[in-house]
């Protein structure tokens, strides 16, 4: 073992944590020690790929690392995250942060009586798209996002709302810094036995309205974001991870911290006002979002900095996320109240005089 690198176990090595683990290799500040997982074929199958070691069970990791990686479904989250911090153990939690809000709760205070470090897998903060706003002064008063998926069996132990849905939700809330007022919501369950597409509108004490779209059933994929604020319109696709700038020069508030060079696409003529019309296309090159926030991770704990997306992070997104499901099914309730009520009580047909 180094002791100059953290040492990192992963536990959930399925599909995705697989990929946290081959990840981890390549941070040069980490040690990936071992992983760990319910299935110990796949559990040996990963380790061996990776050469490392195989965990049998919980009890002979946790002596062994500084850190652990949490990939498993969600019901398990707070179990094992807790375990972990009676262990003296940092945690990485793979988002949703826990099932109940209340459970990260508890997470957060343990962590903070402890000293450790919890933090959440919200990973389109580190989309390249995201990153490249840096420097960009963000005041939204609409936001439309559209999230949709094609279908895949995996994910559908949970409704679209957690599962999709979720990332848009951390990252309006990371944007806007106000409190959701007013929250209307729609959804329905397609191929699943939970919701499959679902739409919400949030309003927040500021003013600003966020409309967001998600869904697993689409024939195509599609991850954009659409921010529009005063004198600017910024489009995000996290797909081809670009945003793109369409502003008005305004020399007393510039939409750029520091002087960026854009191109020119004319000049709107309000009365005895000429505004200049420019346009910017950002991406930050050479960005893997999920190796980014591993390595954000490793770099708080190694510097005892605060994570990137902390527990209360984790803990806004689930709570307003759980929100928009309550809105959800009361509104699937009415519905059902209205399609009883047109059953039993079928309306009279009226004669033609």
């Amino acid at each position: 073992m180094d002791f100059n690198k953290i040492s990192v176990a992963v536990i959930g090595v399925g599909h995705l944590g697989s990929i946290h683990a081959n990840l981890y290799t390549q941070i040069p500040e980490a040690e990936l020690v071992g992983v760990y997982d319910i299935n110990q074929e796949t559990c040996e199958k990963v380790a061996t790929e990776l050469n490392v070691r195989a965990f049998k069970n919980l009890e002979e990791l946790w002596p062994q690392v500084d850190a652990v990686n949490i990939v498993t479904p969600t019901t398990s989250h707070f179990d094992l995250a807790m375990a972990a911090l009676q262990n003296d153990k940092h945690v990485f939690i793979e988002k949703p942060v826990t099932e109940k809000v209340f459970q990260a709760y508890d997470l957060k205070k343990f962590a903070e009586h402890k000293g450790l470090k919890i933090q959440i897998g919200h990973i389109e903060r580190f989309n390249p798209a995201i990153l490249a706003l840096e420097g960009v002064q963000l005041n939204p008063i609409f936001i439309e996002a559209h999230r949709l998926a094609t279908f895949k069996p995996r994910g559908t132990d949970v409704a679209v709302v957690l599962d999709l849905m979720i990332h848009d939700i951390d990252l309006i809330l990371s944007m806007i810094k106000s409190e959701p007022t007013r929250i209307s919501a729609n959804g329905v369950g397609v191929v699943s036995s939970n919701i499959d597409i679902a739409n919400a509108r949030i309003e927040f004490k500021n003013g600003c309205v966020a409309n967001l779209t998600a869904s697993r059933i689409s024939a195509k994929k599609m991850r954009k974001m659409r921010i529009f604020q005063k004198d600017a319109y910024i489009s995000m696709d996290f797909n081809d991870g670009v945003s793109e700038i369409f502003y008005l020069e305004n020399d007393d508030h510039p939409i750029f911290e520091n002087g960026t060079l854009a191109l020119s696409l004319g000049q709107l003529e309000l009365g005895e006002l000429k505004r200049e019309i420019k346009y910017n296309r950002l991406k930050r090159e050479q960005v893997n979002p999920l190796q980014a926030e591993l390595i954000s991770f490793i770099d708080a704990i190694k510097n005892n900095l605060q994570p990137a997306v902390t527990i209360q992070d984790g803990i806004n997104a689930l709570s307003l996320a759980q929100k928009v499901m309550k809105e959800i099914k009361r509104h699937q309730q009415y519905l059902s109240r209205q399609m009883g009520m047109a059953i039993h009580h079928p309306q009279q047909e009226i004669k033609a005089k």
